[in-house]
């Protein structure tokens, strides 16, 4: 059967794919591109797209029960924890403990401070009093425990920038936990397991941003297993993105922001009338459909401010403002803070995780079957 294409939908974007702003020691616009690529069908799916990390940390830690771990909350990022021998409890604050084994993956999506134990009652050490091994700069290995029955476990922290994805993970649960075992992509999960497992022990050319790519899907799969089993992912701004029409209207705006929108023209551009599009949008969002164009921009802008140094008055005339003060206002209404504040933090980002895990570090690990052993 032929191919059916939509010309009328190939757009250019003012969003950018981006790969981690660490990768190599490029600014990020020399490695960031304005790609033209036809509209989504799926905006759901074009958000998860949006979802690159950068900031990743990982740490293999090795304990012996008993043993208690308190992680602290680090803003704007989100912590994952791979089991890959013996078993740990995983608790947050106002959620479900889950207990993890061998091949479980749990997500901690908002940075919130939680605990890793043998088992619940157990006194904790808190994460930077305790000695690390420092392997080289992009691993680190921690040993804790009283020597009885070990366990290893692989930890990350990553951050998104993408204001699509930063949406997104306010959405999320406190806690996501995955069997990878007992999930219909185990076959695959587990291939992806061992792959960051060669690419963390040969260092080869590109092997740093191959193993951070392959967390990315790790971490997405973790979400869309949420979304396709948690009726709360059918609400709000995640239900709205899976509405034909006004998903695709959504999908306009984040490819499109500085496109003088109006109710009339989103509406006209998904086939509704405009009452009926402005009713729905905001009945599906929660808020009026120029409201979050408006607010999308000023999303849009802390990314770039972040990435790039152009002046604030390109930025403002990029997403359609006439005055480099209207653009601030609107910044600053929508945001709490003025475009500049961003530009004087600049240099001191990276504080937002502390400087012993600044470093990209990795473990590798070898599956076994379900209940035995990760091999390091």
């Amino acid at each position: 059967m032929a191919r059916v294409t939509e010309p009328n939908n190939a757009q250019k974007s003012l969003i950018r794919a981006r790969s981690s702003n660490s990768l190599d020691g490029r600014a990020p616009r020399t490695h960031t591109a304005v790609m033209k690529i036809p509209l989504a069908h799926d905006p759901l799916g074009e958000a998860l797209h949006f979802l690159r990390m950068s900031g990743v940390f990982y740490c293999r830690s090795e304990f012996t029960a008993p043993w208690a771990l308190d992680l602290p909350a680090f803003e704007d990022c989100l912590m994952f924890h791979v089991v890959t021998s013996g078993q740990c409890v995983l608790g947050v604050k106002s959620a479900e403990d889950h207990v993890l084994r061998p091949g479980d993956f749990a997500l901690v999506p908002h940075g919130a401070g939680h605990r890793l134990a043998s088992e619940p009652g157990v006194g904790g050490a808190k994460l930077f009093d305790l000695p690390r091994e420092q392997v080289s700069d992009r691993y680190e290995i921690l040993r804790h425990g009283g020597g009885g029955t070990p366990t290893t476990v692989i930890c990350g922290v990553v951050r998104f920038d993408h204001p699509a994805a930063a949406r997104l993970v306010t959405l999320l649960p406190r806690v996501i936990a995955v069997d990878a075992w007992s999930s219909p992509e185990a076959e695959w999960m587990q291939s992806t397991l061992r792959l960051i497992a060669i690419e963390a022990r040969e260092l080869r050319p590109g092997g740093e941003t191959v193993i951070t790519r392959l967390a990315d899907i790790l971490v997405i799969q973790a979400i869309r297993s949420w979304i396709a089993s948690d009726p709360a992912a059918q609400t709000g701004w995640l239900g709205a993105l899976q509405d034909k029409q006004i998903g695709h209207a959504i999908a306009l705006v984040h490819r499109e922001p500085a496109r003088p929108w109006t109710v009339e023209s989103l509406a006209n551009e998904v086939a509704m009338s405009r009452s009926a599009f402005a009713a729905r949008f905001t009945e599906l969002v929660g808020e009026p459909a120029m409201h979050y164009v408006a607010r999308w921009r000023m999303h849009v802008a802390l990314t770039w401010l972040r990435e790039e140094d152009a002046p604030l008055s390109a930025m403002a005339s990029r997403l359609g403002y006439e005055s480099e003060a209207a653009f601030s206002r609107a910044f600053k209404r929508f945001l709490g803070f003025p475009p500049g504040s961003i530009r004087r933090a600049k240099p001191d980002q990276s504080a937002r995780i502390p400087a012993p895990i600044r470093s990209r570090v990795v473990a590798s690990v070898d599956l076994p079957e379900r209940g035995g052993r990760l091999r390091l």
